[in-house]
């Protein structure tokens, strides 16, 4: 334990709720680490309402406790970092499933100037029943896979509860989120941020709680995985939209014109009502992909900002969305006018099916792009209407 007058080197922060079970050794274990290493650092517990006297406990046993009312395990973790008063953090659960006595690696790497150091559970080993084999074997890989691959981290483990940081540098990334995908939003900030960041092998063994975890695995998968996709909406979005779209467009306009024979495949007017549904799905996302970075930008979200983007958010509000969108509309429905009248010229007979499709699918497709257009750019009105609300 340090004194007043020290300068604290490290915060050792556990989130908790309701862990009277565990508490008192992961204190002890951070309380000998920091006496066997030298290190001069604090014992933070962020209490995020807890009812079973974990309070007294972590008091009795040297720690500080630092009431978060917020709820969440992101909650808890940002109130314990922002009361800490070292240099570097190293945050964990207090289930005892982490040991908090062996704690050099992440110290070294801190030391060494690293601004995150993630542990990796697949590297240092996953004690039988520490983990449910749909974590193992799909939750933790899948969901680490995409990120990386989204945003090119050097992590292997997104979702290691032990992990150390430079208190500064986290707090400077103005995290955002309250619950469990707090873990991933650390990572993917850190990376887009240029952090210094490493991962260390850490063990994980079964918690010693008789109750069942707080973790929900499917409905904290999925707000990871939310999250994940909050901030990758070109990649997963904006490219494969815009491809399908223009695939789509340029088939739908094609075919109007007449079949076409690709190969020994014809193609007529069948494929062109599937080519418009394919543009109508691409236009979608591309929309989708736009409106997505918008609104993370307006919540605070720091993601990678390019030119092209910036000027095309200058441009876009509900007043050209509309104008867009009623123009697209009102081409189609001319078209639909002028042939609902040929229609009318011959007395509202039989039509010859395939010529009056190639006009009529493009028709259709306008439409539907106008109206599309004309419901985002609304929605895209909303947005800037909360924003201005909350400021």
């Amino acid at each position: 334990m340090s004194t007043s007058t020290e300068t604290i080197e490290l915060s050792i922060v556990m989130p908790c709720l309701n862990e009277a079970e565990t508490l008192a050794v992961c204190i002890d274990k951070a309380q000998r680490y920091l006496a066997r290493s030298g290190v001069v650092g604090e014992v933070v517990i962020a209490d995020n309402g807890s009812n079973d006297g974990s309070q007294e406990i972590a008091r009795a046993h040297g720690a500080r406790v630092v009431d978060v009312p917020a709820k969440g395990y992101g909650s808890a973790l940002m109130g314990g970092i922002d009361a800490a008063r070292g240099e570097y953090v190293i945050m964990g659960d207090a289930d005892d499933s982490y040991d908090f006595s062996q704690l050099d690696p992440f110290v070294e790497r801190l030391r060494a100037g690293d601004q995150l150091v993630m542990g990796n559970r697949f590297q240092g080993g996953i004690a039988e029943g520490a983990m449910p084999p749909l974590h193992k074997y799909l939750g933790n890989p899948v969901l680490s896979w995409i990120g990386r691959a989204l945003f090119r981290s050097p992590i292997g483990d997104f979702h290691c509860g032990l992990r150390g940081f430079d208190r500064r540098a986290i707090l400077d990334l103005h995290l955002q989120t309250t619950g469990m995908e707090f873990a991933s939003e650390v990572v993917v900030k850190s990376t887009l941020g240029g952090l210094r960041v490493s991962e260390v092998p850490t063990t994980l063994s079964k918690d010693g709680r008789s109750r069942p975890p707080h973790l929900r695995s499917w409905r904290d998968g999925w707000r990871h995985l939310r999250f994940l996709l909050i901030f990758s909406p070109r990649w997963l979005f904006l490219i494969p939209g815009a491809t399908a779209f223009f695939l789509g467009l340029l088939g739908t306009i094609f075919l109007a014109i007449g079949p076409i024979e690709i190969g020994g495949l014809g193609l007529d007017t069948i494929s062109q009502v599937y080519l418009a549904a394919l543009c109508v799905v691409g236009y979608q996302s591309v929309i989708f992909a736009i409106l997505t970075k918008i609104y993370a930008q307006h919540e605070g979200f720091r993601i990678p900002r390019s030119r092209n983007f910036e000027r095309l958010e200058r441009r876009i509000s509900l007043e050209s969305g509309a104008l867009a969108g009623l123009a697209l509309f009102l081409v189609g429905l001319v078209i639909a006018i002028w042939q609902f009248a040929a229609w009318a010229a011959l007395g509202f007979g039989a039509l010859d099916l395939a010529p009056t499709l190639r006009i009529s699918v493009p028709a259709t497709l306008l439409m539907i792009l106008g109206a599309q257009t004309i419901m985002s750019g609304m929605f895209l009105g909303v947005l800037n209407v909360g924003l201005r609300r909350e400021r």
